[in-house]
């Protein structure tokens, strides 16, 4: 058997390469300010001995451990998925590492999260939606974590966020609805007890049926979790409401695909006798027959974006600057006008 071989050290990557501990610091962290045929020695001598930087060495030189956390309520489907994926690629641009955790939309949970991703030495967190207690953006302030809001736009909030409005978007799309001719709509919507993107969806659809001269009490609204089965037990709820609804507006595409599958099974044609909504455009909305009408969400530019604002807080550079991003409709073949 072969002898146990000592890890290689900085020193022993100096050696071998020729040069100063310093360069070799440089190399590994500032390449730019370094020859190029010193940097592939360098490297090369890096890869041949395996050495590996030492993070607890980095950590303590910087103050910081380059990791950055993000607490999503849930990773059962993809409404997150695109988003967290650009937010990731754009932190490793940057030379850091991202933590996720989930929170099943449970605000008990994810305090606990926080408070094991604090102590776990995040330099920053990202989280979705304004709506938790006070004392929570109290407890981040006092352990100096910078804290950045996504998939939600306030200019009426304090905290920094990259995200759009929930509110005015889904009341761009209940005003198409209404457009088309409907007015018998049914709702389902997220929970909305400490779900802000939740409950601006559907004031925005109040504000369209408020806007056009009907009664938003007149709305027929089911509240659910968000799940596929959860989106066709609410559809059954709404086919038994008086008058029955022309039209199905759901809080995301989710719930409208799990609603769009079960009118299918119990034989009502959609779009022709029922025409249904979502909200955020992940594939799935364009797969489904008919494709579903719904509000295209940038989630590739706002994970971008708020992982390049969240270092720039992270290195002190910002306070945190919020930037509210676009929305657009995506009309496809699940919306038609009311057969009669």
């Amino acid at each position: 058997m072969q002898a146990d071989r000592s890890i290689p050290t900085l020193d022993d990557v100096a050696k071998a390469a020729g040069v100063s501990t310093a360069t070799v610091s440089r190399c590994l962290n500032l390449p730019e300010q370094v020859a190029k045929t010193t940097l592939d020695r360098v490297l090369k001598t890096v890869k041949d001995l395996g050495y590996t930087p030492n993070f607890g060495a980095r950590v303590m030189a910087a103050k910081r451990t380059f990791t950055i956390g993000a607490i999503i309520p849930t990773m059962e489907n993809a409404i997150f998925a695109r988003g967290l994926q650009a937010f990731q690629e754009e932190l490793r641009n940057h030379g850091y590492t991202l933590l996720v955790s989930s929170s099943a939309y449970r605000p008990d949970v994810e305090k606990d999260q926080i408070k094991a991703l604090v102590a776990r030495g995040a330099d920053g967190l990202l989280l979705i939606g304004y709506d938790r207690e006070p004392e929570i953006y109290k407890y981040l302030e006092q352990q100096k974590v910078p804290v950045l809001i996504a998939w939600a736009f306030s200019k009426d909030h304090d905290q920094p966020s990259i995200g759009f409005d929930n509110r005015n978007s889904m009341c761009g799309l209940a005003d198409q609805v209404i457009a088309h001719g409907h007015r018998h709509i049914g709702v389902i919507s997220g929970i909305t007890d400490g779900n802000d993107r939740a409950s601006q969806r559907l004031e925005g659809i109040r504000d369209a049926v408020l806007k056009a001269g009907n009664n938003p009490d007149d709305l027929h609204v089911v509240e659910t979790d968000f799940g596929f089965q959860n989106g066709a037990e609410a559809m059954d709820i709404l086919l038994q409401a008086k008058p029955c609804p022309t039209a199905v507006m759901c809080g995301n595409d989710v719930l409208a695909v799990g609603a769009l599958r079960r009118a299918k099974e119990l034989g009502i044609d959609v779009p022709t006798d029922l025409s249904i909504t979502g909200f955020d455009d992940i594939e799935i909305a364009q797969i489904v027959d008919p494709s579903l009408t719904t509000v295209h969400v940038p989630h590739r530019e706002m994970g971008r974006k708020a992982a390049t604002e969240l270092v720039e807080m992270v290195e002190r550079r910002s306070d945190g600057v919020s930037i509210e991003l676009d929305t657009f409709l995506q009309l496809r073949k699940s919306l038609v006008s009311p057969s009669s």
